[in-house]
């Protein structure tokens, strides 16, 4: 009896499903695969992280014997060294942070907008519409950032167009001044306070901190905004046809406003989508390069300069190939951090007890009692609204 117990436990494990040699197929046909990621991928990222901790020139092979390994002083002339890398890197993460703070809200809200937009039955036309918010983000990013370049030019269309409604527009990809220093300007601020501009983070001070991106940076963050709501609005667009028409319908029977629909049934339901999107763009938008290279190469005054292209100029143009591959870890870091704090702060939390007590029968201060309660009084436990 028992071997026959055994022999069934046997035939009903999963692993009895699979026949033999499956396992084997199934690594083979995946090896292309990971060999070309092995090699592709992963040993430049491991001698990307051996060259940030040596003093590799540049000439020859990083593993060579005239390579020595200096430990973190990569890391520390970038990040605490006191001289103009350190000042780069605080200038290239001032900028980069801004452009994220404003890129990402941006470009989330206005792919849901258009994700709404053309997700609803009665507008005509649906198809041409999601092509044309789509269009620009399969254009070259090349393509764009030189588009870009002629719009916003001093005799471009978009001055051209402000000037007809009376505004003399700046000199867009030419002016350093930050945006936010420029409205304090208009109500007479003109410097900051000696606790802002005496203290430094990372060779940048407070005040400088608190700029807010320049003229030329707000051009990019447009230009970020156009090109990659189309791509994420079709992320939303899938979401949203994935909810069932009857929770909205139930919400319709209850009484819920079109926006109370929307706060709270639709966009809980788009949380995962949601974390998708904001995922993606945090990751973009912290490595931003090629709209760079090809617009401003960090002017004016690196007022547009980012951490990704820092680390190629250090690594390419000034040979600090160690501190350029510092910078990369650095930034790999940054993205990291933000990604796990926003699955942290977009994370399904409990029921808290006052939305509970909000279901709880009024009259008895006490909860329905559940369909299997079969003990006395169970009929009367529901008391009366």
């Amino acid at each position: 009896m028992s071997a026959l117990t055994t022999a069934s436990r046997r035939a009903g494990s999963p692993s009895s499903g699979i026949r033999r040699g499956e396992a084997a197929a199934g690594w083979l046909f995946t090896a292309p695969v990971l060999v070309i990621l092995g090699v592709f991928l992963l040993v430049p990222v491991l001698m990307a992280l051996w060259v940030s901790f040596s003093d590799w020139t540049g000439r020859g092979s990083p593993f060579s014997s005239n390579v020595n390994f200096v430990g973190v002083d990569n890391y520390a002339a970038v990040t605490t060294g006191g001289g103009l890398a350190e000042r780069d890197f605080g200038t290239a993460l001032r900028n980069n942070g801004w452009y994220v703070l404003l890129v990402v809200p941006l470009q989330t809200a206005l792919s849901l907008f258009l994700a709404v937009l053309v997700n609803r039955a009665v507008l005509r036309g649906r198809g041409f519409f999601r092509t044309a918010f789509y269009f620009p983000s399969v254009t070259s990013s090349v393509a764009i950032t030189v588009l870009w370049l002629f719009l916003f030019s001093a005799s471009g269309a978009v001055d051209e167009a402000l000037s007809w409604l009376g505004i003399n527009g700046p000199n867009w990809f030419s002016d350093p001044s930050g945006v936010v220093h420029n409205l304090l300007a208009t109500v007479g601020v003109t410097s900051g306070p000696a606790f802002l501009t005496g203290n430094t983070l990372l060779g940048v001070s407070w005040w400088d901190w608190l700029a807010g991106p320049s003229v030329a940076m707000s051009a990019f963050i447009l230009m970020a905004v156009f090109t990659t709501s189309g791509t994420f609005m079709l992320l939303f667009i899938a979401g949203l046809q994935n909810i069932g028409g009857d929770v909205q319908e139930a919400a319709m029977m209850d009484g819920a406003t079109g926006w109370q629909r929307f706060w709270r049934v639709t966009l809980p339901q788009l949380k995962p989508v949601l974390f998708t999107v904001l995922t993606l763009g945090l990751i973009g938008t912290w490595q931003v390069f090629d709209q760079i290279y090809t617009g401003t190469q960090g002017g004016p005054g690196k007022t547009t300069l980012t951490p990704a292209y820092l680390s190629y100029s250090s690594a390419f143009l000034s040979q600090q190939w160690g501190q350029g591959a510092a910078i990369a870890f650095v930034l790999f870091l940054i993205i990291v951090a933000l990604t796990i704090l926003q699955r942290f702060v977009l994370r399904d939390r409990p029921v808290s007890r006052r939305r509970i007590r909000q279901y709880e029968v009024r009259g008895t201060g006490t909860s329905p009692a559940p369909a299997d309660d079969k003990g006395p009084g169970a009929g009367s436990r529901g008391g009366t609204r």
